[in-house]
């Protein structure tokens, strides 16, 4: 499919690449400054990632920014004749948006002039680059929020040629967040704080159920409440009253797939099946990343395999 789905909304911002060097050292201040977590997984991400013309597109000079809407899910997991519903994040799921699609809703609706080249980034950080465009604004825990969409959005990033005007602006964080802490109180590991909108991503639940092998023990039981990633904050944040009410569902996993899961046993059928069902949620997509799939649905329906009856 090579066209946009029909109900395709979109809100987009452009900033000249000359700040791009102001936007490096916002990055390169903070982890100076030890605010950013040492933890190796978070480190590799945060740490690949550079603000920077690419070497084979020396004349860019401008870059978009676009938001797109997207939606939690639900998914009901049948056991023992009863329905589990799971939520599944946003972030996680294929929306079937392909880079070409993208492109020529860049080309067509944004530039609408044919003859300038369009680069899709791979290496700059989205969240900092959309707040400083304007595009959205920083909530207290760390998400970016987009007027209309809430925090409940997928954003992508281009360079191109075309000399679009520049949309730079402060960095902020949302007027209602000065006053508000429902997103500290839910938090379920404690990774936000109260002075700035960096949280401690080495405490943040969502970095260890994205990664193979088991919880530390100071993630409490309780704290699980996605299939991966985690919604408290965002669930219960003012900012994303009508978002939520946007949300989904995909179609049920039967009983004998449940059961597959939870015993870690996949096979082809079943990584079709789910692939399809969940919108190739990255879990189902191949034999090497099916354990996190199975220990994380086991900690939301708090299950241990070995003691079923």
């Amino acid at each position: 499919m090579n066209m946009a789905p029909d109900d395709f909304t979109y809100k987009y911002k452009t900033v000249s690449v000359s700040h791009l060097d102001e936007l490096q050292q916002t990055v390169d201040k903070l982890r100076h400054e030890g605010k950013l977590s040492n933890h190796p997984t978070y480190r590799l991400y945060i740490d690949t990632k550079k603000f920077q013309i690419p070497e084979d597109f020396p004349t860019a000079k401008s870059l978009i920014i676009l938001a797109t809407p997207s939606k939690a899910m639900r998914v009901n997991f049948n056991l023992d004749g009863k329905n589990h519903e799971v939520l599944i994040s946003p972030e996680y799921y294929y929306y079937g948006l392909t880079n070409e699609i993208l492109q020529n809703i860049v080309q067509e609706k944004i530039i609408g002039q044919s003859g300038y080249r369009i680069e899709r980034t791979k290496q700059v950080h989205l969240k900092l680059l959309a707040v400083r465009s304007g595009l959205g604004k920083y909530g207290r825990n760390n998400l970016c929020y987009v007027e209309g969409m809430g925090s409940f959005v997928t954003l992508y990033a281009f360079f191109t040629d075309y000399p679009f005007g520049d949309n730079w602006t402060e960095m902020g964080m949302m007027d209602i967040c000065e006053n508000c802490g429902i997103c500290m109180h839910e938090c379920p590991t404690k990774s936000i704080n109260e002075e700035n909108f960096v949280i401690d991503a080495g405490r943040c639940l969502s970095l260890y159920n994205e990664i193979k092998g088991d919880f530390p023990e100071w993630i409490k039981p309780d704290a699980h409440n996605a299939l991966m990633g985690c919604m408290k904050c965002q669930w219960s944040c003012p900012a994303n009253t009508e978002a939520v009410k946007s949300t989904g569902r995909f179609e049920e996993v039967t009983e004998e797939e449940t059961k597959k899961i939870l015993e870690g046993t996949p096979d082809k059928k079943l990584l079709d099946s789910l692939s399809r069902k969940l919108k190739e949620f990255e879990p189902t997509t191949s034999n090497e990343e099916f354990p996190v799939l199975t220990r994380n649905l086991r900690a939301l329906l708090r299950l241990n395999v070995d003691q079923r009856d």
